[in-house]
């Protein structure tokens, strides 16, 4: 952990990708562009399974990743949290995904997480949705919470339940992820920092809609849903946070919804991992929408 002059914190892992990666048992002479490819989701019931002695190392490398990258290396988590669901029964494909991952941190090893706060009193959270994208037909969800430079709290995980619709989707990642909002609001007003603007950013118009209004924006086809998850509504006012609107090509949680490639990938990473402010995004979306909103306000 190393302390910055402009007051940020800069936080490597150095030593544990290198364990990890001799760990593996295997040469990693390749650097990979990213994480993993497209087909992360992806499993053939045809594919070898591993011999005990693979499955072994498979299960001990997979869980330094996990730790690695829930401390440091954000940009890794969606191929990790996949991995992790591989454990009990690994095959040749996901051997070949986690070496994937290596060759992606042996190219990217001198790589930080930086965090730190442009203003405290704002916390922007961004949740997202890949609708059915496993092979049990589960959606992905991902979410990130940042006070301006880099992502300090994230989610990525494969959703408990099979849901009937990308909305229904968007509105259980919501719920997945809105106590992380709320614990970051409590831990912060504890320490004596008020927070005054509480922003949850989603590119789902019809899941903004049902979050807001409850029951009252529900069709025939959306009524369906569990009525538990109509307890955000009621969150949303309790902890006075405003669901803004973002576009998709804006969203930083799609980083952690999928396996993303080229330059969306390297663009959404430079923000999560602090390597550009948040505001960078923000910026170019956040005034058009406030635009929108202030002309349909009648005095």
């Amino acid at each position: 952990i190393k302390m910055n002059e402009n007051r940020t914190v800069s936080i490597d892992m150095k030593d544990y990708v290198l364990n990890a990666i001799e760990s593996f048992g295997e040469d990693i002479t390749k650097n990979a562009a990213t994480p993993a490819t497209r087909f992360l989701f992806d499993i053939r019931d045809e594919a070898l399974k591993l011999s005990p002695e693979k499955e072994e190392v498979f299960h001990s490398v997979v869980a330094k990743l996990l730790y690695i990258s829930k401390r440091c290396r954000l940009d890794i988590q969606n191929a990790v949290a996949f991995l992790t669901t591989r454990v009990s029964k690994p095959d040749e494909d996901d051997w070949k995904k986690l070496k994937r991952v290596l060759q992606y941190l042996r190219g990217t090893i001198d790589d930080t997480l930086v965090l730190g706060c442009i203003d405290v009193g704002k916390m922007k959270s961004f949740v997202d949705a890949a609708f059915a994208v496993h092979p049990d037909m589960k959606s992905h969800t991902g979410g990130g919470i940042s006070f301006g430079i880099g992502v300090i709290l994230s989610m990525c995980l494969k959703q408990k339940l099979n849901t009937k619709s990308s909305t229904e989707a968007e509105i259980v990642g919501v719920s997945d992820f809105l106590s992380n909002m709320i614990w970051a609001r409590m831990f912060l007003e504890h320490q004596g920092y008020i927070i005054d603007e509480n922003l949850l950013y989603q590119d789902n118009q019809s899941a903004i809609k049902i979050e807001k209004n409850g029951s009252k924006s529900c069709s025939k086809r959306s009524r369906h849903i569990n009525m538990r998850y109509f307890f955000i509504k009621d969150r949303l006012e309790s902890e006075n946070i405003e669901v803004v609107f973002c576009p998709t090509e804006y969203m930083v949680a799609d980083f952690f919804t999928k396996p993303l490639q080229g330059k969306l990938f390297h663009y959404l990473k430079a923000i999560i991992m602090g390597h550009e402010p948040i505001t960078m995004l923000t910026s170019k979306f956040e005034d058009r929408a406030q635009e929108r909103v202030g002309s349909n306000v009648k005095n």
